[in-house]
């Protein structure tokens, strides 16, 4: 009876070190909420006003307005009136999926706990070396995530300057051809 309290007394000592060092890791894992980007980019302006210098009929005017948008698209490979997925919708997956750190962690932390651990004992040293490698993976994976916003964000912006210089692009043509046809533009 001595030697089974005495191998239970130090499974318990082994248990509450490996408890202790467990949440020792854990508290330097730091783990941010997940935050939602909202993205409220406008669409691109393309507000053009004309007014007409020469009397034009009401039927003139919509027939100069429309020659000139399409030349206008034409020229610029821009149209405002096209459907189309958002520059910030778009999505762009680099790099490993989420969780991989966290799958290594705890993988390599289970082989490492098992080959510490005692041969009686190599079962909870798996468990516990599993459970400390996947809390310091997942704060690889958080700082991963991180960057690849940071990186996103980035992309987004500069996709959303093309279309901008696009679409003054499209003003500037359409504004030269309603004014080549008599019409004053603002």
């Amino acid at each position: 009876m001595r030697i089974s309290s005495s191998w239970t007394v130090r499974r318990a000592a082994r248990l509450a070190a490996a408890a202790a060092a467990l949440l020792a890791l854990g508290a330097c894992a730091t783990m941010q909420p997940e935050q939602t980007v909202a993205y409220t980019v406008p669409p691109p302006n393309t507000t053009v006003y004309a007014y007409p210098m020469h009397n034009q009929s009401a039927g003139q005017q919509s027939r100069d307005r429309y020659e000139c948008s399409v030349w206008a698209v034409h020229q610029t490979g821009f149209d405002p009136s096209a459907p189309g997925v958002p520059v910030y919708d778009r999505v762009a997956v680099q790099g490993p999926p989420p969780g991989t750190d966290t799958a290594i962690g705890a993988i390599a932390g289970a082989v490492i706990g098992a080959a510490i651990s005692d041969r009686w004992d190599r079962g909870s040293g798996a468990v516990f070396g599993a459970l400390t490698g996947a809390m310091i993976g997942s704060a690889g994976d958080a700082a991963n995530a991180q960057a690849n916003d940071q990186a996103m964000s980035a992309a987004a912006r500069e996709q959303q300057r093309a279309v901008d210089r696009k679409a003054m692009d499209y003003r500037r043509a359409l504004s030269a051809c309603l004014q080549a046809r008599g019409y004053s533009v603002k």
